[in-house]
Order: structure tokens, then sequence, then C-alpha cells
């Protein structure tokens, strides 16, 4: 036990408390949390690839009244009939397209049983010198969509900006849409398929690829793993007999380095001369 010693020296200490710290976030926090990016990202491709090979069903049979989309049944194509509510549209800014910046168009839709939810009819690239572009209208009447099931973005701190044209929000969610125009929509909102009524430019669907979080989860356990060999393999060092803590070694004379000895030397030729 005298030999490990050295670990309860402050500077030990603090650099095994470094050690275990880093590593513990690793297997706890960094490593679980790439995993569940993973997992959410199998999610949305498992859900994706299955809204490929099946028609659009309606509404109520996947979100009844009451009922907000979340889970399995986002992305998943669903028919809504009803109609358009302009006055209550917004503008969702700052928004990036296929890497340009671009506004998505959000209205209001009245369904048949009373239910207003939230349609994204797409998106519109900027335009020079207009804060929100132009767009084409909704049109009116009674009409029939096909849409993917989306769950709200989350809200933020920023306000909605009023406008005297259109109010501009900035996540895409019913909610804010909702405080703008005063009306009631259900939770979650419907991303419209192209070639369907009142769209703009229908947003493009995310890519199919798992990405790099696993990769990324793998390396966050090698790394701490790395951390706690190092830490044992240069404990192990410094326990052995002639470690840098061992006093004998620390106390042992310092090898001259070649400049010394010359130094020394030449002092010595320099002393012999004059004398």
């Amino acid at each position: 036990m005298v030999r490990f010693r050295f670990l309860f020296q402050p500077g030990w200490v603090a650099l095994t408390l470094v050690v275990f710290v880093f590593a513990g976030s690793c297997y706890a926090v960094l490593a679980p949390w790439q995993f569940g990016r993973n997992s959410d990202q199998e999610a949305q491709n498992s859900a994706l690839q299955n809204s490929f090979s099946s028609s659009a069903v309606p509404l109520e049979q996947l979100v009844p009244a009451g009922g907000e989309p979340a889970g399995k049944i986002e992305w998943r194509l669903v028919s809504l009939t009803g109609g358009y509510l302009p006055e209550g549209e917004a503008v969702a800014r700052l928004r990036t397209v296929q890497g340009k910046p671009a506004s998505e168009v959000l209205t209001p839709f009245r369904l048949r049983d009373g239910r207003i939810v939230l349609v994204d009819r797409g998106y519109q690239e900027l335009q020079p010198g207009k804060e929100i572009p132009d767009y084409p209208a909704a049109p009116g009447g009674e009409i029939t969509l096909v849409a993917r099931v989306r769950a709200d973005e989350p809200l933020d701190s920023r306000a909605p900006i009023l406008t005297a044209s259109r109010p501009q929000v900035y996540p895409v969610s019913a909610a804010a849409v909702a405080q703008t125009s005063k009306l009631t929509i259900t939770p979650g909102y419907f991303q419209l398929e192209p070639n369907q009524p009142g769209v703009v430019n229908a947003l493009p669907l995310p890519q199919l690829d798992s990405g790099p979080f696993f990769s990324y989860a793998v390396q966050w356990i090698i790394f701490g793993t790395m951390a706690l060999f190092g830490w044992a393999y240069f404990s192990w060092r410094e326990a052995r007999p002639g470690g840098a803590l061992d006093k004998e070694v620390t106390q042992r004379p310092k090898r001259k380095s070649v400049a010394e000895i010359l130094a020394e030397d030449e002092a010595r030729e320099q002393a012999s001369t004059s004398s």
C-alpha cells in the first residue's frame, strides 16, 4: 500500500477526478444521447419507408377527435376533407430548404367535423426586397387534401412578428399559429404532398440515412475506455519501483547534458591555462 500513497497527492487526486468524470460522462450521457438519436433516426426512416408503400387513410382513423399526432403515425399519409381558413394564415420565417433560405406557408384548415388543423402548404424561396415572398393564395370551397402527419416543432422564446400582410412565426407549430390567428387548432400539423390543392412548393422528404449517430456513440465509449486505461497504466507505472514519484529516483542526481559537459570542460581548460 505504501507505493500507492501517490494516489492521495492533490495533483493525482485532481487527475483522477477529471478522468473518472470524463469517462462517466461518456458512458452515462454522451453515448446514450447518440444512441437515442440513432433510434429516433431509425424510427423516422421506418415510418417513411412504410408510408411509401401505403395509401392515404382518412385522418379520423389515425387521429381521432381530441387526439394529436405522435409516435409511429408521424409521416403517415392521410386525407383531409374541409376548407382552408386563409384569414388565419401565417408564414414560418428563417427556414432553409435544400440549402436555400425560404419561408413556409402555414394555413389553418377546417375539417368536416369542425376541427381545425394546421396545413403546411410548402415553401417559397425568399425574394429580394421582400420580407414575405409572394405565393399563391389558398383555394376556396370544400376540397380533399393528401398530406403527411407531422408533430409540432417545439415553441421557443421568440415571439411572433405581426405584420400588415401575414403574421410570421418561427416554429412550424399549431400552437404558434393559434396564437396569431386566435383560432383553436388541434396539435400537430400536416405537410402537403405535391400536386395537392393549395400546395406552394412541396417540401422534400428527409433522406433515408441512418446518419453518424451510432458511430459517434461507439466513439464516446472508446474515448471513455481509453481515459480509464490511460489512468490505470500511468498509476501502475508510478507504483512500480523506479516510478517518477519514487524517492530514490527523485533524489538521484540529474544526468548532465552534453552542453553542460562541454561547458565544464571548457571552464577547466581556461582555469588550467590561466594558472
